[in-house]
């Protein structure tokens, strides 16, 4: 373990090197992070997910560094540069960019100008001239004629010295250092159309003419303009202003006006078009897009853990429907453990066959809530299935009918999982399944489809694949974790995601159900084929066992502290069903009397919140929500129409709102809340239930405006740039320009350093 590590990343997250050491510890012996979070708080500090996950991920990038710096001082000594203070130089580097510029002057390389240069003998020639003595440069080539070697004439000679002086400028550490700051802190993207794209690449209008700096470029606006390149529909360039650049570097190598200091300040100018400026502007896009994928991540990664911790109906007997016109809409009768009990199918061209159907089949399965998909055919379908349910009957009057969002249903239709659960099945009715399912237990149901098909993102296919997986998993792990898990009943997709667990463990501990029964205790876990000590120590406290032989085994008490609790009862002469069932006894309890090395009073209390709520389903209550009725196309919008709607997505300019149309409304972030609004996600929530006015209706294009202000319309709040959050507010953005830009402040500012936007990507210096 590297302590220089432990220490970096303590300084960085403010918190004690123990801390980090201790998370480093536990994930070296296997520890999840929910287990690390919840069971070991003493150890950590009480350290939460977000802080583990931070140290996990730090200490990876850390070892990458250490890896590359290996890899650097490996190949300068075998090419014969390795001094010590080389070494010294390497090993002390914070970042990889700080590496690779000192690296870059001994990186092998191909054939250059200036090794061609250096070929015909040049070199001392270029040293010369750099020294700027005052010395004059033609006389000096002179020396350097020499037609065997290429070299033609003097003016040969210089040209070669100018390419050799040129590399020199863009592997010298500190220019690429100063400009790399320059580089982060004035560039400004730029992109124009493709020729001939206009009409073909329409959906990029907004970015036809654009500008902006791009430290103010959001996210999504970074990897728009990305994509359009990408698409060859826009031409995208990224630099600062080239005198400023310029600048930079004369100010560091032109030492005179001599002829010498001419020729000098030729080369830098060659150097910083032909080399610098490309490398930087590669380097500044790669740490634009880091930091625009890293958002886009934090925005999914949000609105995933959101739509997982949806409130769930519940055990109910569900009655799901796929909608359809053509093909009818497909129907599943479930019971309360989500099994499936019957299929069938309505077509909505048949009233009077179709009300038959629904009430014979909400009869005979007892229905208790009925979940229809917000696909096409949704709200006509909801619509048709409240009708027949008003006109019934006896209890039929009560049966919930509600809308559940079917995003990624015929994803998992179609998927091995849905095929093993459901081999014989057409796919149609699998999604009836899944949205059945969902109303009961989002959940439960969403594991099995990737979170990318949901459609929760931004840009999902645009950010790094690697990060955006490792991010969508470590949601998915922490709400099942944090939720808990009926052992039971959960099926192997669900068991997977829990601590210690996998794939093929999680098949086993289904196996063992399916020949064995159900489980009566959590320690019959132990007799799970390969579910050895330190997974059964990782999943059993995320596992539950209702109606067990130990009452514990319901809660989320881990088993290694049962002999706590137990003390605890022998000592108020109760049982441990006591101490769960009446507050009175637990109020008698003096945790500080069950202190020990291993075990402090964050887990004591942890276990004392678990006695009074024992398994306790951390998800809101379930409330059903209902759209506005006749309002089931968008063309029933009218501009004024105030409805209620759910938010399905969030992204960084605003949110999305499904009003029950078919088409989600846009709440742009300036429409958000009367007052300002920096991040979407500080207001809304994805499957939060709002109420919104529709601002604007494009029926061709199918695009809805809608506001959340008391007053839509109003004007677009002016502080912290908000009316730049996305391209249809301002259809050109340049930097703002002051007094910063008269030529006094320029020269009296030129020796001022940078502020560093990208630091935690370059390094800090």
């Amino acid at each position: 373990m590297n302590e220089a590590h432990l220490i970096k990343i303590a300084e960085e997250l403010s918190i004690n090197v123990f801390q980090v050491q201790a998370v480093a510890l536990l994930l070296e012996e296997g520890a999840t992070v929910p287990f690390i979070a919840r069971y070991r708080k003493e150890a950590t500090g009480s350290l939460d997910e977000v802080a583990v996950t931070s140290i996990r991920d730090r200490l990876k990038q850390l070892e990458e560094l250490d890896a590359r710096k290996e890899a650097v001082l490996k190949s300068l000594e075998e090419h014969g540069h390795l001094t010590d203070e080389l070494k010294e130089k390497v090993l002390g580097a914070e970042s990889l960019a700080v590496l690779e510029d000192i690296y870059l002057p001994y990186k092998p390389k191909r054939r250059t100008k200036a090794s061609i240069a250096k070929e015909k003998g040049l070199e001392p020639l270029a040293l010369a001239i750099f020294e700027q003595s005052g010395a004059d440069p033609a006389a000096a080539a002179a020396a350097f004629v020499d037609a065997e070697k290429g070299v033609a004439d003097a003016e040969d000679a210089l040209s070669g010295a100018r390419d050799i002086i040129a590399e020199m400028v863009n592997e010298n550490e500190q220019a690429r250092a100063e400009l790399r700051l320059m580089f982060a802190a004035k560039s400004t993207f730029r992109t124009s159309v493709a020729a001939g794209k206009e009409i073909e690449g329409a959906k990029y209008k907004d970015y036809f003419e654009w500008e902006e700096s791009v430290v103010a470029a959001p996210s999504h606006r970074i990897l728009a303009m990305r994509r359009g390149e990408k698409e060859d529909i826009l031409n995208l360039s990224l630099a600062p202003p080239e005198e400023n650049a310029l600048e930079i570097l004369r100010r560091l190598f032109v030492k005179g006006e001599g002829p010498d200091s001419i020729l000098v300040e030729a080369a830098v100018a060659d150097s910083y078009k032909r080399l610098l400026s490309r490398s930087m502007e590669t380097e500044i896009r790669l740490a634009t897009k880091e930091r625009a994928d890293a958002e886009a991540i934090r925005v999914f990664a949000e609105n995933l853990r959101e739509l997982l911790l949806s409130p769930p109906l519940g055990p109910k007997r569900v009655m799901g429907f796929d909608p359809g016109f053509r093909t009818g809409c497909k129907i599943v009768c479930l019971d309360p453990q989500g099994k499936l009990l019957h299929h069938d199918t309505m077509y909505l061209h048949q009233p009077e066959k179709a009300a038959e159907l629904v009430i014979k089949l909400a009869r005979s399965f007892e229905i208790e809530a009925i979940a229809v998909g917000n696909g096409t055919a949704g709200r006509e379908t909801e619509a048709f299935v409240r009708g027949i349910l008003q006109k019934a009957d006896g209890n039929l009057k009560k049966i919930q009918v509600l809308m559940v969002n079917e995003s990624g249903a015929s994803v998992y239709s179609a998927s091995e999982v849905a095929r093993e659960e459901f081999p014989d099945l057409d796919l149609t009715v699998r999604g009836s399944i899944s949205i059945g399912r969902r109303l009961m237990d989002p959940l439960a149901e969403l594991v099995k489809i990737d979170p990318k098909s949901i459609g929760v993102g931004q840009y999902q296919h645009d950010v790094d694949q690697t990060a955006l997986k490792q991010s969508l998993d470590d949601v998915v792990v922490s709400c099942v974790n944090k939720v808990g898990v009926d052992v039971n009943t959960a099926s192997a997709q669900l068991l997977t995601y829990i601590s210690g667990l996998g794939p093929q463990l999680a098949k086993n501990i289904v196996a063992h159900r399916d020949e064995n029964g159900p489980f009566t205790s959590r320690k019959e876990l132990r007799n799970v084929r390969r579910l050895g000590p330190k997974a059964f120590e990782q999943c059993a406290g995320f596992l539950r066992i209702r109606n067990g032989e130990n009452p514990l085994d319901s809660s989320a008490v881990h088993p290694e502290s049962y002999h706590i609790v137990d003390a605890m009862s022998r000592d108020l002469d109760c049982t441990v069903s006591d101490l769960m069932k009446q507050a009175e006894i637990r109020k008698k309890i003096d945790i500080l009397k069950y202190v020990t090395d291993k075990v402090g009073v964050p887990t004591l209390n942890d276990i004392l919140e678990e006695l009074a709520k024992p398994g306790r389903d951390p998800r809101e209550k379930f409330e059903a929500f209902s759209f506005a009725e006749g309002i089931e196309k968008i063309e029933d919008l009218t501009p004024g129409m105030k409805l209620p709607g759910i938010v399905t997505n969030v992204t960084a300019f605003g949110a999305f709102v499904d009003i029950g149309v078919h088409q989600d409304g846009l709440v742009h972030i300036s429409e958000l809340s009367d007052s300002f609004v920096k991040d979407p996600s500080d207001v809304v929530k994805v499957q939060q239930k709002v109420r919104v006015t529709v601002m604007d209706v494009d029926v061709a294009r199918k695009r809805i405006s809608l506001s959340m202000k008391t007053n839509p319309g109003a004007a677009k709040q002016s502080s912290g740039g908000q009316q730049a959050a996305h391209p249809t507010v301002n259809k050109k953005m340049t930097a703002p320009k002051g007094k910063s830009d008269s030529p006094q402040k320029k020269d009296k500012d030129k020796n001022r350093p940078f502020n560093n936007p990208f630091a935690d990507i370059f390094g800090k210096k």
